[in-house]
């Protein structure tokens, strides 16, 4: 699909303080840059590296896409797959849950309920379901935006260029934002994701130090509703004229990305 591909294997370290060897993650499917771009890596343990296959089950040179599989082959077997391509002006790697084996099926596994739902309900063509725009959503990233026109919002609650992220990633800048429900969580360098109201207690009670660790109080999962410009600097900016849901692709539910999830 004209992408480079750069194999690393990388070694255990020894941490003097708890005196013992500390593992990465067994592999890692990443985005990095060089003089000459940017390039896919695959970051494998030097004494895995002989349990670690990558196979190609298949591609799509058009759109630039193609589906990857990762199989250990370890004392815990377990098949990964991830659908790397380009995306506007980036290469990008998504973990794709399920057990697809082509491109369209990854690309339909990552898209949640509520999208397949207004792809259904609004009858868009197979050909436009994978577009960034259609009827049913636009898309920037692993965000969907489904169109909500009759949604009513009280004014004083709408929030003003606000960030839009998961876990801890490059934000989008929501114009207008809208969000109800969901659970109230403390987030912050160290606890990307969100810890609960009990946990962040149990925490402080543990490690009162941890109380000057920059917190800030986020909601994990709520209903979230956007309205004017949405903009990040890896896409396209992108107007939404009236309230739209949003939505984050299925990444969450591979076991890949099992420690990721929807905060704002």
């Amino acid at each position: 699909m004209g992408a480079r591909l750069k194999v690393r294997e990388i070694a255990s370290r020894w941490q003097m303080g708890n005196r013992k060897w500390i593992d990465p993650v067994d592999y890692a499917v990443d985005i990095r840059r060089d003089r000459d771009g940017e390039f896919f890596e695959l970051r494998v343990l030097t004494h895995l590296s002989e349990t670690v296959e990558a196979t190609v089950l298949q591609s799509e040179p058009k759109r630039r896409h193609l589906l990857l599989l990762i199989r250990k082959t370890d004392e815990k077997p377990q098949l990964d797959r991830f659908l790397c391509g380009h995306d506007e002006r980036n290469w990008f790697v998504a973990a794709v849950p399920g057990g697809a084996s082509s491109v369209r099926q990854a690309m339909d596994a990552l898209q949640p309920k509520d999208v397949r739902d207004a792809l259904a309900r609004d009858r868009v063509s197979s050909r436009k379901r994978y577009e960034r725009k259609n009827r049913a959503f636009r898309r920037q990233g692993e965000w969907f935006f489904v169109p909500e026109p009759s949604l009513v919002v009280d004014e004083k609650l709408v929030l003003r260029n606000e960030p839009l992220r998961r876990g801890a990633g490059k934000p989008h800048l929501v114009e207008q934002l809208f969000r109800s429900g969901g659970e109230t969580v403390h987030v912050c360098t160290k606890h990307p994701n969100g810890i609960s109201e009990k946990e962040y207690a149990e925490l402080l009670r543990v490690n009162p130090k941890a109380v000057r660790w920059g917190w800030r109080v986020m909601r994990r999962n709520p209903g979230v509703y956007a309205r004017g410009t949405v903009r990040q600097s890896d896409h396209d900016t992108i107007t939404l004229p009236f309230w739209h849901r949003v939505v984050m692709n299925t990444e969450t539910q591979s076991r890949t990305m099992a420690n990721v999830v929807f905060l704002d």
